[in-house]
């Protein structure tokens, strides 16, 4: 690695560290505004009964930002939303709900009210930008009655790219049989959210591992275009053939939300393969 590659690749590595802290204070800042107005809203709930609900659905003292209460019955029924489940007001949303949040709601009805405040994580529309993204949730069972507040975990940054990449470059260096069988087997913690690995062959050029879309092993890398049908194989096969880090930006569907939006790849040249993860911005 050469000495401007070396250093841009220390700054990177700097970056993530900082970026993994603010990451971790801001979900730490969020957890805690969710968990107040969570409790804020049992103190009403016990004063007033279910005639809460209808403070809950207005936008006031129960919304904050992107966290808003919201509270079903335990038949599935949506009672209250401060969000955009106020639409589903009034109808059983149980049969509707993704598998992730189906789950969530049964360990719910099953968790007996005295057990206090629960935790789970789902995926939902995020109003404020219309993407599936992933949610955290507090809820408490009062009765017949789930009370809940979550909000929204962050899109996983360039911090968190980088870090995924240089996991995935050391273990390729250390057992490359092992290492791209666990890509390919969505194993290893090489598929996170909407960061994912996938490997290119450099003497060949074509995929042998990739951490979503199995059908593209095997395929010419170098015939990849994006959606607007811009090439983003060959200009990464380029770039790396040149120097032993890189970065590209192109267009691409976001595993998480199925649409195609703007990512940035950060390359990794190890050995005779490329090695890459990017990560999406809205």
């Amino acid at each position: 690695m050469g000495v401007v590659h070396k250093l841009a690749w220390l700054c990177g590595m700097l970056l993530m560290c900082l970026g993994q802290v603010q990451a971790a204070e801001t979900e730490k800042a969020d957890s805690q505004a969710a968990i107040a107005l969570l409790e804020k809203a049992l103190a009403y709930y016990h004063d007033n009964g279910d005639k809460a609900f209808a403070a809950f659905s207005r936008q006031g003292e129960f919304v904050d930002q992107d966290r808003y209460v919201f509270v079903v019955d335990t038949q599935g029924v949506m009672l209250a939303s401060g969000g955009p489940s106020a639409a589903l007001i009034g109808r059983d949303v149980s049969d509707v709900l993704g598998p992730d949040l189906q789950k969530a709601f049964k360990e719910a009805l099953k968790t007996p009210e005295g057990n206090g405040i629960q935790q789970a994580e789902y995926r939902w529309q995020n109003w404020s930008d219309g993407k599936v993204e992933r949610k955290h949730v507090y809820y408490q069972r009062v009765g017949q009655r789930i009370l809940a507040v979550g909000y929204y975990l962050p899109r996983a940054s360039a911090e968190q790219a980088m870090a995924l990449l240089n996991k995935a470059a050391t273990d390729l260096a250390k057992d490359e049989k092992g290492t791209l069988a666990a890509i390919n087997s969505l194993k290893g913690g090489y598929l996170q959210d909407d960061l994912y690995v996938f490997v290119v062959d450099i003497n060949t050029g074509r995929y042998v591992a990739h951490g979503t879309n199995l059908r593209l092993i095997n395929t010419d890398f170098s015939m990849i275009r994006d959606p607007d049908g811009k090439p983003v194989g060959e200009p990464m096969l380029a770039l790396i053939a040149k120097q032993d880090y890189g970065e590209y930006e192109y267009r691409w569907k976001n595993p998480v939300t199925g649409k195609v939006e703007n990512k940035h790849a950060y390359l990794k040249k190890v050995g005779h393969f490329l090695v890459a993860v990017g990560y999406y911005s809205p």
